[in-house]
């Protein structure tokens, strides 16, 4: 089996290319290594990898649709996982045109890719955002999501009812998996678990916004990871195509308060606070009601806050000192790189805004 990952160099995209490679499928990634955070770092994340045989990587954009097809030349994909987004919540208030290109344009590009070529299975991820501020929990997938309350909520959301209309229109098998606040190694930096742990290594404040109480169910990657494997072979095992929204989460929630004094106590450290106010756009809970992952996957998260944030302050220590969080806005030509470090390089085109990874 060929898996087409978008989004393959970043935090969840990068474990899964692994994950697969370890299972014998050959994979393709796509990754146009946008500077949201350091592309030096993306490039480590596909360090093994590239090392592989049966990985192939395109760096190249997912909203440039005639660019990928170049790319690809005549590959045969089985399935498609797109991962690729814009991500965050607040930047996409400042940013809210970047996002709806690489957010609504990329997942339009990689769905119109997949009928090209006569792919009829694909895996779409979407995000808990999606709920807004929805007053039930946990949150069900049939809960009503029409109130998102930032860009990349509503962007989400938009993609998900795009995956439909392919599924309605040409037959395709699609899941739409709603991941809930995923950590672990190789997490982005500006994600709160990563970023508290790393202000509190350097002696320095950290954000504290609201009152505390505020709370997130925060799953950890591997068992994300059994998750996005099961999505992949169950759109190749049904008697039929299929469209599903399906929630990844560990189904318990833990407060920010909890998550300070959790990472301070792996770290060894005492934390300082900046206390600030409730930014817009920031939801004040989520909390995943994961029965239908457990009926359609077989997904069971092992993995609490408290042995995953442990696990997780080990890799932060272990990794030393990280490259800049700063990238460069360069826009390079599409190329390909495989297992020996050959590139390829294809026709140039404009972009001013790609899609970074998930």
């Amino acid at each position: 089996m060929c898996v087409l990952i978008t989004g393959a160099a970043g935090f969840i995209g990068s474990h899964l290319v692994e994950r697969l490679l370890a299972r014998g499928e050959r994979v393709i990634g796509i990754d146009n290594f946008d500077p949201f955070y350091s592309p030096e770092e993306k490039w480590q994340n596909l360090a093994a990898a590239l090392r592989h045989p049966a990985f192939r990587l395109i760096e190249a954009d997912c909203a440039e649709l005639d660019e990928l097809e170049r790319a690809l030349g005549d590959s045969h994909v089985d399935v498609v996982v797109h991962l690729a987004a814009k991500a965050g919540v607040r930047p996409s208030i400042q940013d809210p045109l970047g996002y709806v290109r690489a957010n609504l344009l990329g997942t339009q590009a990689m769905l119109e890719l997949a009928r090209r070529r006569g792919v009829g299975r694909f895996v779409f991820a979407s995000s808990s955002s999606v709920y807004g501020n929805n007053e039930k929990v946990p949150f069900s997938e049939d809960d009503p999501v029409e109130h998102p309350i930032s860009p990349y909520a509503a962007t989400k959301r938009a993609g998900e009812l795009l995956c439909h209309t392919y599924h309605h229109l040409y037959g395709m098998s699609v899941l739409c998996l709603r991941f809930f606040t995923v950590y672990g190694p190789r997490q982005r930096p500006d994600l709160a678990i990563r970023k508290f742990a790393t202000l509190m290594l350097e002696g320095r404040p950290i954000p504290f916004y609201g009152d505390g109480t505020s709370e997130r169910d925060y799953t950890w990657i591997d068992d994300v990871l059994e998750g996005v494997l099961a999505a992949i072979d169950r759109t190749a095992s049904t008697a039929a195509p299929e469209y599903e929204i399906i929630n990844l989460g560990e189904s318990k929630t833990t407060s920010l308060s909890r998550l300070v004094e959790l990472i301070a106590d792996s770290l060894g450290t005492t934390p300082t606070l900046e206390r600030l106010p409730m930014q817009p756009g920031d939801v004040r809970r989520t909390y995943a009601d994961v029965s239908k992952a457990r009926r359609l996957l077989a997904y069971q998260p092992t993995t609490p806050v408290e042995v995953g944030i442990p696990r997780f302050s080990a890799w932060l220590r272990s990794r030393g000192s990280p490259p800049s969080t700063l990238g460069t806005q360069t826009r390079h030509s599409p190329r390909t790189v495989d297992a020996r470090g050959a590139t390829r390089a294809h026709a140039p085109t404009a972009s001013n805004a790609p899609p970074g990874p998930a």
